[in-house]
């Protein structure tokens, strides 16, 4: 039988990871400023989906691909780079105006859109993995220490990310004008390519 201490260990590694700052949560700040809370929780569910399908492709074996053949993770971590570049120039870039008004020609990340960046993003690979590596229970428990992960995550990981959301809606009173927005823009895309230090350096 699992031990307590084992969910609560696994809480908090859950929340702490998903809270910390990285790409998903700057995209989340923006998205929420720009959009708002409501237009963002696809961005938001896909993330979830995400990190669950991750964690579950690394309890059947696909994250150990990365330490038989590590050449791989550095392709995963260069692919998403150049991704993650290119969704900083499009949020850097994005059009300004009333927020959130039909005609605008940008839209929110979809539920799909985000659940699929999480194959190319360095950061949820080494939480999964080392999430994995970490509370994996060999023998009869693996399939039940499995479950609570994906549980567990979901659960912490929901509202650590709303966070970000939340505060981008805070931030929405202050973009009153173009001027503010473009410089916000401006700021988010810097901060979603400042990501890059933490993935290259890992």
């Amino acid at each position: 039988m699992i031990d307590v201490s084992f969910f609560l260990a696994l809480a908090m590694f859950a929340f702490v990871t998903s809270v910390t700052p990285g790409p998903n949560n700057i995209m989340l700040l923006a998205s929420g400023a720009q959009f708002g809370f409501r237009r963002t929780l696809p961005h938001m569910l896909g993330i979830v989906l995400g990190v669950a399908s991750l964690l579950l492709s690394t309890l059947m074996g696909l994250g150990a691909l990365f330490t038989w053949y590590p050449p791989l993770y550095n392709v995963l971590k260069w692919v998403g780079c150049a991704y993650l570049l290119w969704l900083a120039w499009k949020i850097g870039s994005a059009p300004v105006g009333k927020l959130e008004t039909k005609k605008a020609p940008s839209s929110p990340m979809n539920w799909w859109q985000a659940l699929l960046f999480q194959y190319v993003n360095p950061k949820a690979w080494m939480m999964a993995i080392g999430c994995v590596s970490s509370f994996a229970i060999a023998g009869d428990l693996y399939v039940q220490s499995g479950f609570w992960m994906i549980v567990l995550f979901a659960a912490m990981g929901f509202p650590a990310i709303s966070i970000w959301a939340w505060a981008g809606v805070s931030i929405r009173r202050w973009l009153t004008d173009q001027k503010r927005q473009r410089i916000f823009n401006f700021c988010m895309g810097i901060a979603t390519a400042s990501t890059l230090l933490l993935i290259i350096g890992n």
